[in-house]
């Protein structure tokens, strides 16, 4: 018989502790909260301090009588949920229903699932720590108070379903605010002049920098005329050689907001998406039946960067085994936090450096290789050598035009042997070599070219990019990003195009609204500073009841306010320019979970819906009958298919154009990389240059 029960929050889990435990502790799940605010009021007492009334979540039941069995049959209970406030919250929850004492030592905590983590946590266990309890309580009152306020109120005026919140909806104001940048944006008109030299017949590129030594930019073409007009032959002097040598340094290991971001980047993966398979990284996976179940990664919660010791000493040892003495950190990395981080766990990282993804790349799921793989070589990178860049810059010129040409080439890779951090503009980094030039030396001119250009609008938010903005403004938390975004999108307020947000018709409504009745909740400053509140609260150093109390006096006279001023918004349907097949009654626009639609306007007595498809004005190559269309999948990717369908089936990830292959003469596509589009044959090896 077993003297100690052990609870965590899930069954992989569980099952990764139990291992480490043996036959004394018995371990099971408690799948989340047991005990939550009800869902069908408001359940947060405004009279009485805000005094919360807790029931036991729906479908809980079985959970907690399966625990109150097994803790009857047992010396002592260890409550093991996740190092977080929502950790502790659970922990504090179970203590309550299974008659714990809060302030015995019941609280185990761990920010890795190994062996020796384990073992250590269950010889300090301590009280709950009602400091972080507090914390998620006040958080999750105020958005109660915000949420079951606004959201009827939203239902009354607009329409059912809406929602509102301190996070989302300045998430949702960012990226009405860009769109608006967006549209507003005057596009201002400049040139470049690109040249194409060569030494003894090795080419290289240069730019036009400017006129005597200073640096110009040219707004117009007539601009670029006079500059030109002052070349007279194809000969050009070099005037000045500059060579440098530059150290780079690699980034830091992941915090949750850097590997949400970098998965987006690099593997594509959505915010939701990559917390997800991070929590089964972490939770243990089945390695094999000697090893069994091992957590891979640290906890995937945090605003850190900092690593253990013994994590740093790992990783040194592997790289010396692995690359060479030369390309360890030769002096201990600073750790640099935002101010605005917690740091109470470590950066994400592997529990153990020596478990290369190569070796348990067959045990995982190609998902969980990916992000594994990427959270491994972040950390290893981090703690090797600084690459070196031997950079060259070389002034060419003639009739006092100077033309300007970089270069850089590795002289040492360093950390860049393992991994190079990825950009937003998804471009990879390239050397650019250049001859060996030297001052006094002619250089022949093969081409001049002049281009014209406008300056571009700032970009849509991708799910990265709003990650980080809102990171930087203080916005919302580690663990609040991933479901933030979620909902924005669920709501209808924002959509997906693109893998960029843009704002619906719905959203910019309800962002109105509250703009003009509960402009507190919009103000990056109020909610960056709220955050600050609860971190404090964590710290002890602030009372929950009174930091609440503050926010609710003038909130609830908005409110009133709100009830008795806003008007009711009546969104019409906009004509689809069509008729139902089904009942004749004309079909309009709707807006869904997944975007728009068609839908018939005799809804309910009709509930016929279409999908909204765009003819692209191309023959079915399958049929030769149908056209086809454009179309989105329910994740709102876009994809091609047959007009015919279901009678063909013809699909296309990349967009079919009119002409066919001069070679085979199938079917030609645009193709998107990373480089541009460019146009290929689906049969043969046919490709024409990116545009």
């Amino acid at each position: 018989m077993a003297d100690y029960l052990v609870i965590v929050e899930s069954p992989a889990k569980a099952k990764t502790i139990g291992k480490y435990l043996g036959k004394k502790y018995i371990v099971k799940a408690s799948m989340g909260h047991v005990r939550d605010l009800p869902k069908s009021q408001m359940g947060v007492n405004v009279e009485e301090s805000f005094e919360p009334k807790y029931i036991t979540i729906r479908g809980k039941g079985p959970v907690l009588k399966e625990l109150k069995t097994a803790a009857k049959k047992v010396k002592r209970i260890y409550l093991a949920a996740d190092p977080d406030r929502e950790g502790e919250a659970i922990a504090w929850h179970l203590a309550h229903s299974l008659d714990i004492d809060e302030h015995s030592d019941c609280r185990v905590v761990f920010n890795e699932i190994t062996k020796q983590a384990i073992k250590d946590a269950f010889k300090t266990p301590r009280p709950i720590n009602m400091d972080l309890v507090d914390a998620q309580q006040a958080r999750r009152i105020l958005d109660r108070l915000v949420g079951y306020n606004i959201s009827p109120l939203l239902w009354k005026k607009v329409k059912k379903g809406l929602s509102a919140g301190r996070v989302q909806s300045v998430a949702v104001k960012m990226i009405i605010e860009r769109e608006k940048e967006i549209k507003q944006f005057v596009p201002e008109e400049y040139w470049s002049i690109q040249a194409n030299f060569a030494l003894q017949e090795e080419p290289f590129e240069a730019k036009f920098y400017g006129i005597d030594g200073k640096k110009q930019e040219l707004k117009s073409e007539e601009e670029v005329k006079k500059v030109l007009e002052r070349l007279k032959t194809d000969t050009f002097d070099i005037t000045s050689v500059k060579r440098k040598e530059r150290k780079r340094n690699p980034v830091s290991p992941f915090t949750t907001s850097s590997l949400q971001q970098e998965a987006a980047r690099k593997l594509n993966f959505r915010a939701k998406k990559t917390m997800m398979i991070a929590q089964q990284l972490y939770e243990g996976i089945e390695l094999d039946k000697k090893e069994g179940a091992v957590g891979l990664i640290t906890y995937m919660r945090t605003d850190s960067t900092r690593i253990s010791d013994t994590a740093q000493q790992e990783a040194h040892e592997y790289i010396v085994q692995s690359f060479g003495e030369e390309y360890t950190r030769k002096e201990k990395r600073v750790v640099k936090n935002d101010k605005k981080a917690q740091d109470a766990h470590e950066a994400i990282r592997p529990t153990s450096v020596f478990k290369d993804p190569k070796l348990v790349k067959s045990f995982l799921s190609r998902d969980q290789f990916k992000l594994y793989k990427l959270i491994w070589e972040r950390l290893v990178a981090s703690e090797m050598a600084p690459a070196v860049m031997d950079t060259m810059s070389v002034d060419i010129e003639q009739n006092n035009v100077v033309f300007r040409a970089t270069g850089s080439k590795v002289k040492f890779p360093g950390f860049m042997k393992v991994y190079v951090e990825g950009n937003d503009d998804g471009e990879k980094e390239v050397d650019r070599f250049l001859p060996d030039l030297q001052e006094g030396q002619q250089v022949k001119k093969s081409e001049i070219e002049p281009n014209q250009h406008f300056t571009q609008p700032p970009p849509r938010y991708t799910e990265a990019r709003l990650v980080k903005t809102m990171e930087e403004l203080g916005i919302g938390r580690p663990s609040t990003y991933a479901p933030t975004l979620d909902t924005i999108q669920r709501r209808g307020y924002v959509a997906l195009e693109d893998k960029r947000f843009v704002p619906t018709e719905l959203g910019e409504i309800v962002l109105e609204l509250i703009v003009e009745f509960f402009p507190e909740i919009l103000d990056v400053e109020f909610t960056a500073k709220m955050e600050n509140d609860l971190d404090s609260i964590e710290e002890g150093s602030k009372e929950w009841i009174r930091i609440i109390d503050e926010f609710y006096n003038g909130f609830e006279k908005r409110l009133a306010f709100a009830e008795e001023e806003m008007k009711e918004v009546e969104i019409k349907d906009e004509p689809a320019g069509e008729d139902c097949e089904k009942c004749g009654n004309e079909m309009v626009y709707k807006m869904g979970r997944y975007g728009k639609f068609m839908a018939c306007s005799n809804f309910p007595d009709c509930r016929n819906t279409k999908a909204i498809v765009k003819d692209i004005g191309v023959t079915c190559p399958s049929c030769k009958e149908g056209n086809i269309v454009e179309r989105k999948s329910k994740k709102r990717r876009i994809f091609y298919g047959c007009d015919q369908y279901p009678e063909c089936d013809f699909i296309s990830w990349d967009k079919p154009i009119e002409r066919q292959c001069p070679k085979c003469e199938q079917m030609l596509v645009e193709k998107k990389s990373k480089k541009g589009v460019h146009v290929e044959c689906i049969s043969c090896d046919y490709k024409e240059e990116s545009n």
